[in-house]
């Protein structure tokens, strides 16, 4: 007799999501300060990525079964996404010149926005 099966949450329509503001803000941006387009697109990819890492490992797994692979690959996508939140930071800074700070700064918040409403979308449903 098989088990009821949980379908997995679309958590990559949240990456989906912010690439579809961050994209169309940094061309119109673009248009009147090139430096500050790029420094926005720098940090909401900051947020991006490693948001879409932890989604990946955090949802691989399903099943009571599969509690400890679950609570793994969750402690493993943290940790992954701290460290590639890290290093995005230090490598723009470390190498982008010119670079707007603050753009960096609003870019990675305003993603982080996105995230926070979309997974708040996710759970109310």
């Amino acid at each position: 007799m098989a088990g009821a099966e949980i379908a997995r949450p679309p958590v990559h329509r949240i990456t989906l999501a912010q690439l579809a503001v961050l994209v169309p803000l940094c061309l119109l941006l673009l248009a009147s300060d090139g430096v500050r387009a790029y420094s926005v697109l720098c940090g909401g990819l900051i947020a991006i990525l490693p948001q879409a890492w932890f989604a990946t490992l955090a949802f691989r797994w399903r099943g009571a079964r599969s509690a400890r692979a679950i609570a793994r690959s969750g402690y493993a996508g943290e940790v992954g996404k701290f460290i590639l939140s890290v290093a995005g930071f230090a490598a723009v800074f470390a190498t982008v010149r010119p670079i707007d700070g603050l753009a960096v700064f609003a870019g990675y918040l305003a993603m982080l926005v996105i995230q926070i409403i979309g997974s708040w979308l996710l759970l109310t449903r």
